[in-house]
């Protein structure tokens, strides 16, 4: 059953201070496009907002790494700025790499194809291609997942850093989505060990009842994986084992190619 959710949108002057502090702000930012550095009395005179106003907003955004200030008191972007900036690109450059593999791969299997990236303990669904099948899962872009269910965010954390996988494992509170759902830590650091092995992942109704995946990683030149790549459809056409062996070759291979476009060097 499909049901609307209302939005709330504000009320007229509901959150109107916020907006005009992040306008403000980004006001100031912006000075910083054309210009290396300035001093707080050049930004004064550039915006014509009231000192005490300029000078809260720009050691709050110093505070927040959006600025940085030299031996000399000038301000200037932070290094935060060259970091989001890598990373939307990155994630830009995956989706355009990404996305004709994907095409041919729901054209050779007829499964529908997702790439996901992490963020923070969660994956992210950021590109989709539909299977051609009549009876199909249906996954939204913008849809989020723990990474601990589900072959596809699965594949995130089974191939970040160990320490880092440690931590996330720690502090998950394992809900059970479906009636596959990893049930304790054990149990995932088991089919992590075993995706490690495998290079792949596979799940069966771990986020939805009667759907499956297959799952590969990609990653990026330094190595670290940044997107997951997957197969997924009804759990009834994942049970033919040559029909599953054929989509783990034809996944993995691209996998592999995605990242060797971005890059990476061949594990």
């Amino acid at each position: 059953m499909h049901m609307d959710t209302a939005v709330h949108l504000p009320e007229q002057g509901e959150g109107r201070k916020v907006n005009k502090t992040v306008l403000k702000s980004m006001e100031i930012i912006k000075l910083f496009f054309t210009e290396e550095k300035l001093t707080l009395l050049q930004i004064i005179e550039r915006t014509e907002l009231p000192k005490t106003s300029v000078y809260r907003m720009a050691e709050s955004l110093l505070e927040l790494g959006f600025l940085e200030k030299d031996k000399e008191g000038a301000y200037r972007l932070g290094l935060v700025f060259l970091e989001l900036g890598s990373l939307v690109a990155e994630r830009l450059d995956i989706r355009s790499i990404a996305l004709p593999y994907m095409q041919r791969l729901r054209k050779e299997t007829g499964e529908a194809v997702n790439l996901v990236i992490r963020d923070g303990d969660e994956a992210v669904y950021i590109e989709k291609v539909d299977a051609q099948e009549r009876v199909r899962v249906y996954t939204q872009i913008g849809r989020r997942a723990p990474l601990y269910g589900g072959a596809c965010p699965r594949i995130l954390l089974s191939f970040m850093e160990e320490a880092e996988r440690e931590r996330l494992i720690e502090s998950f509170q394992i809900t059970q989505y479906a009636k596959g759902t990893p049930k304790t830590k054990e149990e995932l650091r088991q089919l992590i060990e075993r995706t490690r092995k495998n290079s792949w992942s596979i799940s069966h109704s771990e986020l939805e009842d009667h759907s499956s995946a297959i799952a590969a990683p990609i990653f990026n030149h330094k190595g670290d994986v940044i997107a997951g790549l997957s197969l997924a459809g009804p759990e009834v056409r994942f049970q033919d084992k040559a029909h599953v062996k054929e989509m783990i070759e034809k996944l993995t291979e691209a996998s592999r190619q995605i990242s060797a476009e971005l890059g990476a060097v061949d594990r």
